[in-house]
């Protein structure tokens, strides 16, 4: 069945309002990037799938079942999140990525399955694990969790970042699985760059076939570390 929408997102901590503390500059700053995530899943959800499903770095590469829940509470509130509904009372255990993407995306009226992805995970092996994702009957949705180059930009790799950056905005606002599968781990990696796998498993999920509608909602850098918003529908 082909991907019916994603939806990309970075996941720092500070998305949450409580955990961004009493810095009335630093939530000014964080506007714009919080209205994209919500005008992004807000743009997840209109696609009405059978299931979403979380996609997000962690430990290992793992599926979590609908229902699991987590917290927020290792970056400074305890903010609790579930993957969808409550399912039982099991520990609280997401990793950052999932534990953001759980709260912006709420409780739809759809099971939400969790995907984790280990960071360093080759492309073949992450295009294969996207492909999986979407090959039974259901409608999928992918919230695709991951930042872009997290270097300082005020020093030396700063160029390097900005580049990078500009290149991933560029296939996210054109709906390019290829250029999104083409990106070079090692140079991900020496960006700090955590969104370079799960892309990668997306573009596997969307096959060679560009989403009719993609849009590019955010492109900027406000804390020196590259965060990226986007929407395929």
């Amino acid at each position: 069945m082909p991907l019916a929408a994603a939806a990309f997102c970075p996941h720092p901590p500070l998305l949450v309002p409580g955990l961004a503390g009493s810095d009335n500059d630093r939530d000014k700053e964080l506007g714009p990037l919080r209205a994209a995530c919500r005008a992004a899943v807000t743009l997840l959800l209109g696609a009405a799938p059978d299931v979403f499903v979380l996609l997000g770095t962690g430990p290992q590469t793992a599926s979590v079942p609908p229902g699991t829940r987590g917290t927020l509470a290792p970056w400074g509130v305890d903010v609790p999140v579930t993957l969808g509904a409550p399912a039982g009372r099991g520990p609280a255990d997401l990793p950052l990525s999932l534990a953001v993407g759980a709260w912006l995306l709420g409780t739809p009226p759809r099971p939400v399955v969790g995907q984790v992805v280990r960071a360093d995970l080759g492309k073949a092996d992450c295009a294969a694990l996207g492909r999986d994702l979407v090959a039974g009957p259901a409608r999928v949705a992918l919230l695709v969790m991951g930042d872009g180059a997290a270097v300082d930009r005020e020093t030396s790799p700063g160029p390097a970042a900005a580049a990078f950056d500009a290149a991933v905005a560029g296939a996210l606002g054109s709906g390019d699985g290829a250029a999104l599968l083409a990106i070079d781990a090692l140079t991900a990696h020496g960006l700090e760059c955590t969104g370079r796998a799960p892309w990668q498993v997306l573009a596997g999920a969307a096959g060679a076939k560009r989403p009719p509608h993609p849009r590019l909602l955010y492109h900027a850098a406000p804390f020196g570390i590259g965060y990226l918003v986007a929407s395929w529908s």
